[in-house]
């Protein structure tokens, strides 16, 4: 295997954590968005508290759901697009894998047969 596609694999696998973690991530996000949009549709308030930082503020239940489903699509929006990114970098990195075995390995000199100094 060449030192480069060594450095390519290792770069591909690394990737493939960080996405991973992303992915992991915004799986997380969807599921409290999806959460929060079930309570806000099952209270009978018109005016709930959406957190902001550090502070909740009432405000009106229907802007508050407006909000979340737009916050879930955005969400699960860039989850799609890392799940692509996923995807391309596995085939990428499968690709490589593929070609490093197809690779000749070098050739090992013969201890019988004297080389030219």
């Amino acid at each position: 295997m060449s030192d480069k596609n060594a450095t390519m694999i290792n770069t591909y696998r690394q990737q493939l954590m960080y996405l991973s973690q992303q992915k992991q991530q915004l799986n997380v996000q969807v599921t409290v968005l999806e959460n929060t949009l079930k309570e806000l549709e099952n209270t009978k308030e018109t005016r709930v508290y959406k957190g902001v930082g550090n502070v909740f503020i009432l405000s009106d239940k229907s802007d508050v759901l407006k909000q979340t489903k737009e916050t879930k699509e955005t969400v699960e929006l860039r989850l799609k697009t890392v799940e692509k990114q996923e995807s391309d970098t596995v085939k990428r990195l499968n690709e490589l894998s593929k070609e490093t075995k197809k690779e000749p390995s070098p050739v090992k000199e013969d201890p019988s047969v004297e080389g030219i100094a």
